[in-house]
């Protein structure tokens, strides 16, 4: 008489990974490393210091017979150049952790989406400030960029820029599989908003759809702010206004991003 086969044991199901507070010691953490990784990377460090400043240099003499031109659209693309490259260097730099295998074994380990998130937006952040104040200082004091209000103002609304970019390579590094693609969806992403947002005409002059459009974009009120800086002497209701909506965008993006942040792409 043979014993019956004992019935095949099922593994239990693990309970799902609690969700974990966001921590400033593992936030400074992740930023530290993010740091340390990109001082080994000094092109990238290149891209991101000098691309902004040579684009300003550029367009000043492309205009070198009409000054009052770089005036007008300067301050405005001192704010899209950091927003731009921060863009690019974030989310290629958050898919090559994902496509590395690293953020799948930082996620093992009692770090959080947020805590990553928040990592980056930090360490990418205190390169932003480098960059919009070398930037910064560059058109107001060298190149001559004639605005009517503090160039502080200025250089916050250029930092404030810099992290929005920051914020949208974050998010959307979430939907790439490769490197190729994250830099695909600068088209879809930067682009519309940079024919939109008052750089090239006045919002008010657009087709009543665009301009609808334009008015839930957050690059329209970063070049709102800059043109604020550009016409009036003190801080304006305006630019306060323009300035909450960029952080607002910049920290609901983020929050986005940590939503959908995966662990590797498949």
């Amino acid at each position: 008489m043979t014993t019956p086969p004992a019935p095949p044991t099922t593994a239990p199901a693990l309970p799902p990974t609690p969700t974990r507070p966001l921590s400033l010691s593992r936030t400074t953490a992740t930023a530290t490393r993010v740091l340390r990784q990109l001082s080994h990377d000094p092109r990238t460090i290149a891209l991101l210091m000098l691309i902004p400043c040579v684009m300003l240099f550029l367009l000043r003499y492309v205009f070198d017979g009409s000054p009052r031109t770089f005036d007008n659209i300067g301050a405005s693309l001192l704010g899209v150049f950091p927003l731009i490259t921060m863009f690019l260097v974030t989310s290629i730099a958050t898919l090559r952790e994902r496509t590395s295998g690293t953020l799948e074994r930082l996620l093992a380990m009692p770090l959080g989406k947020g805590d990553l998130i928040a990592g980056y937006a930090l360490a990418f952040g205190a390169l932003a400030i480098v960059q919009s104040a070398l930037a910064t200082a560059l058109g107001v004091w060298f190149l001559g960029l004639d605005v009517t209000g503090s160039p502080w103002l200025l250089l916050l609304v250029a930092l404030l820029d810099a992290l929005l970019g920051t914020a949208l390579g974050l998010f959307v590094s979430a939907f790439a599989a490769s490197e190729f693609q994250a830099v695909q969806f600068m088209p879809a992403v930067i682009f519309p908003q940079l024919l939109l947002c008052g750089l090239f005409t006045p919002r008010d002059n657009m087709h009543p759809a665009l301009e609808a459009v334009s008015d839930v974009l957050p690059m329209s009120y970063a070049v709102d702010g800059m043109n604020e800086v550009l016409r009036h002497t003190d801080m304006t209701a305006t630019f306060v206004r323009d300035a909450l909506i960029v952080v607002g965008c910049a920290l609901l993006v983020l929050a986005l991003g940590a939503a959908t942040l995966k662990r590797r792409t498949a």
